[in-house]
């Protein structure tokens, strides 16, 4: 460990003193004493802060005046980082021993990539993969790798894969500086914003097997909630527009309308106005997106045949609600 460059580790955090112990612990057994831990809370209301303060001091505590959401708490707690590295995991996750050194060796044996992803396994089923980093489908959908697979049947060796998960990374400073931070969408697929900006500027990304974690599934907004329901449905049109290079999401536009499509008829029948109000959030925010659009695609170096690569077809809706039904048993 002394050999490796400095570990930032940041951790947003809002509401979860439940969780933060055990986290804290697992992690800092993890790391150089070059390394450090920065909190970051979100306007907590359970006095976090304070007894992180007071019971481990050795961790660099920030305090927000508001609650800035996923986003905004990783932005801070990067900014005020010191490491050469910026490890990133969930405040409800509970990293297994060698997680922080398996998430280095993958990075520096790929040095064309930016970043590393963890495993996040269900903590209720810590043999099942909640998360495997990032795959990105032709019908607008950034979603987990092998969810639901038995551990086991991950490879034993890093492999590239398109993105990694925001609750479990190890990412460079040299690809942050280049790609900038993560985008302001409060919370979620703000990790899949950034895999399309890494991706469209030759940062790869790899896939660390053997760095494990276990993770309490959507324990901050719920897995089913309106709040989630609407920061998905504006959070993935963002994306596309921001990100999405026009000859590939020209391909992509019929299945993405046809997923949409069906979404907004789901909405409607089954009383879920929050997955409509996401999507007018965004469609109101077109002027905007299109500027960002522009500045994003202006910078893309890598070619059209390396980005199409990553995008994978769609399961069919029954695959899809099957998979839903069963995430749902295992979230419990």
């Amino acid at each position: 460990m002394a050999n490796r460059p400095s570990i930032s580790v940041v951790i947003p955090t809002y509401h979860a003193l439940r969780f933060l112990p055990a986290c804290l612990t697992a992690i800092r057994s993890q790391l150089a004493a070059h390394d450090e831990i920065v909190l970051v809370d979100n306007h907590s209301r359970d006095r976090a802060a304070a007894w992180v303060r007071a019971f481990m001091p050795m961790v660099h505590v920030i305090e927000l005046s508001r609650n800035t959401g996923f986003a905004g708490g990783v932005n801070a707690g990067i900014a005020a980082a010191r490491g050469d590295l910026i490890m990133l995991i969930n405040d409800d996750a509970l990293a297994e021993p060698g997680c922080v050194d398996a998430l280095w060796q993958a990075l520096r044996a790929r040095p064309t990539a930016g970043w590393a992803a963890g495993v996040l396994t269900f903590s209720r089923r810590p043999e099942l993969v909640a998360s495997a980093g990032i795959r990105f489908l032709a019908n607008g959908i950034a979603t987990d790798r092998a969810i639901g697979l038995p551990v086991v049947a991950l490879p034993s060796q890093p492999l590239p894969v398109f993105g990694a998960s925001g609750g479990l990374t190890l990412m460079r400073r040299e690809m942050l500086a280049d790609i900038g931070d993560f985008a302001d969408f409060f919370s979620y697929l703000e990790d899949a914003d950034l895999a399309w900006r890494a991706q469209l500027r030759g940062w790869d990304c790899v896939l660390a097997p053997q760095a494990r974690a276990r993770h309490v599934y959507s324990a901050t907004a719920g897995m089913f909630s309106p709040l989630k329901q609407r920061l998905l449905g504006r959070n993935r049109i963002r994306m596309l527009i921001r990100c999405v290079p026009t000859p590939l999401l020209t391909s992509c536009l019929p299945l993405i309308l046809a997923y949409d499509g069906m979404a907004l008829a789901y909405a409607v029948l089954h009383r879920q106005p929050a997955m409509i109000a996401g999507r007018c959030m965004a469609l109101a925010e077109w002027p905007a997106l299109l500027a960002q659009r522009r500045q994003i695609q202006a910078r893309r170096t890598a070619s059209l045949a390396a980005l199409a690569r990553w995008i994978e077809l769609p399961d069919g809706p029954l695959a899809v609600l099957r998979r839903q039904q069963q995430l749902a048993a295992m979230v419990g």
